[in-house]
């Protein structure tokens, strides 16, 4: 009697839904759609978003092509396209080819222990921003009408699929909005609308709940996400109040992106994979 083990085949179902970037997509995607029904957005845009992606995907499959050859990693390339369509604004298309090659080539040129350093559409938007001056991040282009739904996916997404990094973005959301509510409205008392306003921001949600939960460049351990989070949240908070700089999670995280190598080494923990 043959007792070797029948290898079931796979149900897709399941995988797919096993697949926490299929969520991503789904969620950036209906923001986006969301973001061009409910704002008159010049014609201009649309080509920004359509070369956006197409950009992304060619560059994702580029590099691939010469390195790792594993063509299923075109999702991360369409999620980092959603996300620069949602964050970046530029005065002329050919700033998007750099800003995608920019996004995609880090993900294979810059890396450590086989993590990314930097998130790529991050390191996409402050990047381009900094070498054109013709590129820049507009916080309050949103609008206040589909936020709450925004809001409501994106927490949706995160208890589904039990995302592993829940703690980070609640860590960060939670310190900076609380920082920002004690200095404004209990210290300084302005009226709740002020605190109100700061916090339905669509470019801070996109970055709490999307760029700062992405696993491949976030600290393995949750001890280092928390003190991770603290650290993004209070300089964040110090320069957006006391500079003014609106965009301030954006750029800070830029810079403390490499600390993840350091927690890494101090909280040692299994490497997230897809």
């Amino acid at each position: 009697m043959n007792t070797k083990a029948i290898e079931l085949p796979r149900n897709n179902k399941l995988s797919l839904l096993s697949d926490a970037r299929y969520f991503q997509i789904l969620f950036l995607g209906s923001f986006l759609v969301l973001v061009l029904f409910a704002n008159d957005f010049p014609k201009e845009y649309l080509f920004q978003i359509g070369l956006t992606i197409t950009s992304s995907l060619f560059f994702q499959l580029l590099f691939m092509h010469f390195t790792t050859k594993n063509y299923a990693l075109w999702k991360s390339a369409l999620i980092t396209s959603l996300g620069l369509s949602l964050l970046l604004k530029v005065d002329a298309l050919e700033w998007v080819l750099l800003a995608t090659f920019i996004s995609i080539g880090s993900k294979f040129l810059i890396k450590y222990n086989g993590k990314h350093v930097f998130n790529p559409a991050n390191i996409g938007v402050v990047g381009t921003i900094l070498l054109t001056h013709h590129a820049w991040i507009s916080p309050g282009q949103w609008g206040s009408n589909i936020i709450y739904l925004f809001i409501i996916g994106s927490l949706g997404f995160l208890v589904i699929k039990k995302v592993a990094r829940i703690d980070i973005a609640l860590t960060f959301i939670a310190t900076f909005g609380g920082l920002l509510f004690i200095r404004n409205i209990l210290y300084l008392g302005w009226p709740i609308d002020f605190w109100t306003h700061q916090m339905t921001n669509g470019t801070l949600m996109l970055f709490t709940f999307f760029m700062i939960t992405d696993p491949m460049t976030t600290p393995n351990n949750k001890k280092g996400r928390i003190v991770f989070a603290l650290i993004l949240a209070i300089i964040a908070f110090y320069l957006t109040t006391f500079n003014h700089f609106y965009a301030a999670p954006v750029w800070v995280l830029i810079f403390i992106s490499p600390l993840t190598i350091v927690f890494d080494k101090i909280w040692k923990n299994k490497k997230y994979s897809w």
